[in-house]
């Protein structure tokens, strides 16, 4: 399977495209203003102690409180709140926790009241980014990611990913990780360390280890409800979660976020570096590796499958329902059977890439076509769960109901992510009527009068659908030819296979448009 990542950056921060096979399967954005990510670490402020919620408020800046469940404390939350007050009072001076006395885990089965109280300190991170009307949710259980390990303070025990599976492998890992990691910090050992040396390892644990440090020195001046310890960028993120030698290239269309990358990647796969590519070409970078068609086709109410089939999907507060329809797709009764196996097959997998892309979650309800063989059923069942074994977020799949149903639950720690592909159209402004097509080059020579004579613009470009292009040059004395004469300059034409028939539109020598 070839992999590629498709960086397109831009002022207002980046979107990220990951392709596999050259099919989008993967869209994120990173936007500079979100001050919530998934990992940043704030010094949250109690604001409101819930006992009929077993939870608490927390004010983290944000314009709605922070939600904070008992269950999300963390074993060592006492521990965590010791720290705090001893570094914030100057009582604690080494930055590790070699000479700190960690206190005794808290009970599963507790009250919050009994931990927290109003106007208390804690440091939380966001588990959660916030969601529709909802604020971020919280967790006090702190842990820094790596790219090899996880590291968590106040812990002593070492956990190794479950996809490891081979049993030297997993002690030769425990023991190297052993042999580095400091006193009263647990680690937590990621799929990604498989075969790995101590070189990296360590390299990996003293980076999170100078994180930590970088905390527990800003946790002495930070205000209540500021960040004290940011995440890594979604791009980084991305790249130290997935990056793997399947990763063909990665192209970015911004000098400075490919510096960023390149030297983020020699920093943690340096065998990898020579894949990133910086884009030159004068189209925009995801319609040049025709991300953006992808985007056009994949996002709305209805995805079409190549068999004719389609998909319905359907968004509510509280859940994702998704139709499967066989569409023109046509059968006699013999291959009935057959052919809803074979087209809720091919939704299966379209399903499972569309939950990924749409970052889908919460509750997913799936009507599938119905079929009568258990065989085919538990074989579809079989299939669906194969085909989201690469999903990264959290899932679980129940098999399907005597009503053909199937239901997925699917972590959700942000927004969806929702493209609108329909578009008013800018030949009649959502009318419904356009002018007469005879009158178009009128129009076009009516703004050349204004735009030429003037506002007496130089070195114009007219751009419209190709099929206007190719009217305006046919020939040899052709329209363009006429217009030089009459305005004695050249004016060139463009096409774009986006517009509308009608549609046109002008730009300046520096290449902005004309607004007229």
């Amino acid at each position: 399977m070839i992999k590629e990542l498709i960086i397109d950056s831009s002022p207002n921060g980046a979107t990220i495209a990951l392709l596999q096979d050259k099919q989008l399967v993967e869209l994120h954005k990173e936007q500079i203003t979100n001050n919530y990510t998934v990992g940043d670490i704030y010094l949250g402020r109690i604001k409101k102690i819930m006992p009929s919620l077993n939870a608490a408020f927390v004010d983290v800046g944000y314009e709605k409180d922070a939600f904070l469940h008992y269950l999300d404390l963390g074993p060592q939350v006492q521990s965590l709140l010791k720290l705090t007050k001893q570094v914030r009072s100057g009582g604690y001076q080494s930055k590790l926790l070699d000479n700190f006395k960690p206190e005794a885990d808290i009970n599963k089965g507790g009250k919050i009241s009994d931990v927290l109280s109003k106007s208390l300190l804690v440091p939380v991170q966001i588990a959660k980014e916030p969601i529709s009307t909802k604020g971020p949710r919280l967790s006090s259980d702190l842990s820094i990611a790596g790219r090899y390990v996880v590291l968590v303070p106040f812990s002593e025990v070492i956990s190794i990913s479950k996809k490891i599976k081979s049993n030297t492998e997993r002690n030769r890992l425990r023991k190297v990780v052993e042999s580095i990691k400091p006193k009263h910090f647990g680690v937590i050992i990621r799929t990604v360390s498989e075969g790995k040396g101590v070189p990296e390892l360590q390299k990996d644990l003293l980076d999170l280890i100078s994180k930590w440090e970088t905390f527990v020195t800003k946790l002495h001046g930070t205000e209540p409800s500021k960040k004290v310890l940011g995440e890594i960028g979604r791009t980084s993120t991305i790249l130290r979660d997935i990056l793997n030698p399947d990763f063909q290239h990665i192209y970015v269309n911004e000098q400075s976020m490919y510096e960023e990358v390149r030297s983020y990647i020699h920093e943690i796969s340096p065998d990898l570096e020579g894949i990133v590519r910086l884009h030159k070409h004068k189209e925009p970078i995801f319609e040049h590796h025709g991300v953006d068609k992808q985007i056009k086709s994949t996002f709305g109410k209805t995805v079409n499958l190549a068999g004719g089939a389609y998909l319905v999907i359907e968004h509510t507060e509280a859940l994702h329902v998704i139709d499967v329809n066989s569409g023109n797709r046509t059968a006699n009764k013999e291959n009935q059977e057959e052919n809803a196996y074979q087209v809720n097959k091919e939704a299966a997998k379209e399903i499972a890439r569309q939950l990924r892309l749409r970052d889908m979650g919460g509750i997913v309800v799936v009507d599938f076509i119905d079929m009568h063989k258990p065989t085919n059923r538990k074989e579809l069942f079989d299939y669906l769960k194969a085909q989201m074994a690469d999903d990264r977020a959290k899932h679980t799949i129940l098999p399907p109901s005597k009503f053909g149903l199937i239901q997925i639950t699917r972590q959700r720690v942000r927004p969806e992510m929702n493209i609108v592909t329909s578009e008013v159209c800018p030949a009649c402004g959502g009318t419904g009527t356009i002018r007469p097509t005879v009158l178009l080059i009128d129009d076009i020579e009516n703004n050349f009068n204004y735009i030429l004579e003037e506002q007496n613009e130089k070195n114009i470009t007219l751009c419209v659908h190709p099929y206007i292009e190719a009217y305006i040059k046919k020939g040899l004395f052709n329209r363009q030819m006429k217009w030089y004469f009459k305005y004695n300059q050249w004016i060139k034409v463009k096409s774009n296979p986006a517009y509308q028939i009608t549609e046109f539109k002008f730009f300046s020598s520096k290449d902005e448009e004309i607004k007229l």
